[in-house]
């Protein structure tokens, strides 16, 4: 279920595909049997999709950071119905303002609004606030021509996919 507004642009299901399946290959590369994330943190979470599918891949937790009342209502209904109160945590806080974090993540999906220019602030952010974990990777959804650069000298950028009109950034954390 996604919110119905014109606000949520839901992840297409092509790109989180490719992007699981590009993070399953690395992970198998390293030796792990599942997504090798203990913690994933969805970002300008929408409906979700990108927190649950890190769920159904092997993570433990999941963080959906939000703000908007629409989409943390379905969030909060898509928990519900999944039944993963348990492993999931629904965060409603502006990403480029968050609170102190009780518990990083090593996996960081930003999926902000095309054009906001939101990713870079909100990641610097997060990291500030403890919300990454020091050998996170994080994945950035920007529109496909949007200019995008890692943000604050913390991050680098180690691969870069397009798909149709949506551009995946994967970035490793450089120093904490």
């Amino acid at each position: 279920m996604a919110p119905m507004d014109r606000v949520t642009r839901p992840t297409a299901d092509r790109v989180r595909e490719a992007l699981f399946d590009i993070l399953m290959s690395a992970a198998l590369a390293e030796g792990a049997a599942d997504l090798g994330a203990s913690a994933a943190l969805d970002v300008f979470a929408g409906s979700g999709a990108l927190g649950f599918e890190a769920l159904s891949r092997g993570a433990a937790r999941a963080g959906f950071i939000e703000n908007a009342p629409g989409a943390l209502s379905v969030i909060g209904e898509n928990i519900r119905k999944l039944g993963v109160g348990a492993r999931a945590a629904l965060l409603r806080f502006d990403a480029t303002k968050p609170p102190k974090a009780t518990l990083p993540y090593d996996l960081i999906m930003l999926d902000p609004p095309y054009r906001s220019g939101l990713a870079g602030p909100a990641l610097e952010a997060l990291l500030k606030r403890g919300w990454i974990a020091p050998k996170a990777r994080a994945i950035v959804e920007v529109s496909a021509g949007e200019p995008f650069a890692a943000p604050g000298g913390a991050f680098a950028i180690t691969d870069e996919r397009r798909y149709g009109a949506a551009r995946l950034v994967f970035l490793s954390l450089t120093s904490p």
